[in-house]
């Protein structure tokens, strides 16, 4: 593809502020100059990329999707440029956290403040990483530690302390039929409807094995983004069953007419992990790691922010 970054900060400008002429005070260029940029952009790609409502210009399809990726390698160009500011400087103070299938994060402020305590003068950023996939990031220097749960076929490179396992319970409306049961068997999830993560789609290379019980055969699977209230609106208003982690799924029960159900006679589990790179770390990464583990391996119930305990009848 015949892009380089001027396009892409071109077509970023652009998608951000409606118009050219707006997108041309940004970048410090005329708004003549900018046009012919974006008509010889187009007309190499062979298509257009925006489309004119009323007053302003709309990403149209192919314009929103290499937006995706000009965002994405902007992002990683300012990333890369701060950072080598702070090599440049001595500032290289700073701990880069990630969260694998993370939405909610009740669990992370007594880390920050206890860290914080030790070590005032670090920076903690937390960052989010391409696919959901800590363990290559970890590998490539763009994080520093990460909390882990999906298998990774790099595993082995990195360097695991267990943390804790926390149970993967079925979320269904409180009038469903499940919502008195004392556990549901493989068998309950044939044909039912399941409101997942995007992560768990089958169609992605990788696949993430389904959170049910091995011999479950469940009927239509919607996927959608990792927005916890989303999934949990969508199970709400009657769209199918989710399978969530009991600790996130528990704030919303009473809130939104929800029951939490066990899955298995022995609760179905996964455990958790913090990730770093193998080898010596830095004084104030191994201080962040240490608070890490005290926090999420003495929390009430063995788990971050653990919700009340299921219903045993």
């Amino acid at each position: 593809m015949d892009v380089d970054l001027r396009d892409l900060e071109l077509l970023n400008a652009t998608a951000e502020a409606g118009s050219l002429t707006a997108a041309a005070e940004r970048l410090y260029v005329s708004q003549p100059a900018l046009s012919q940029r974006l008509t010889r952009l187009e007309a190499r790609l062979g298509m257009p990329l925006f489309d004119r409502k009323g007053r302003r210009l709309v990403p149209n399809p192919a314009g929103r999707r290499l937006l995706v990726a000009a965002r994405h390698v902007l992002g990683e160009l300012e990333s890369a440029s701060r950072d080598l500011r702070e090599l440049r400087d001595g500032r290289d103070r700073r701990v880069r956290f990630t969260a694998q299938c993370s939405t909610t994060y009740p669990w992370l402020p007594p880390v920050l403040r206890a860290f914080r305590a030790r070590e005032p003068e670090i920076d903690v950023r937390i960052e989010a990483v391409a696919d959901d996939a800590p363990v290559p990031a970890l590998l490539a220097d763009l994080v520093d530690v990460a909390l882990v749960t999906k298998p990774d076929l790099q595993m082995d490179r990195v360097s695991l302390t267990r943390l804790f396992d926390d149970e993967m319970v079925a979320v269904v409306p409180e009038g469903h039929p499940w919502a008195s049961r004392t556990h549901l068997t493989a068998r309950d999830f044939d044909g039912a409807d399941l409101v997942l993560y995007d992560f768990y789609d089958q169609k992605r290379i990788p696949s993430m094995p389904l959170p049910l019980p091995a011999g479950a055969r469940p009927g239509r699977i919607t996927t959608m983004p990792v927005v916890t209230d989303l999934v949990v609106e969508m199970v709400a208003g009657g769209q199918g069953v989710t399978v969530l982690p009991n600790w996130v799924a528990a704030p919303y029960a009473a809130s939104h007419g929800l029951a939490l159900v066990r899955i298995g006679a022995t609760p179905l589990t996964r455990t958790w992990f913090c990730a770093t790179r193998t080898g010596p770390r830095p004084p104030h990464v191994e201080a962040f790691v240490e608070e890490l583990v005290t926090c999420l391996t003495t929390a009430p119930g063995g788990a971050p922010a653990a919700g009340p305990p299921l219903p045993t009848a």
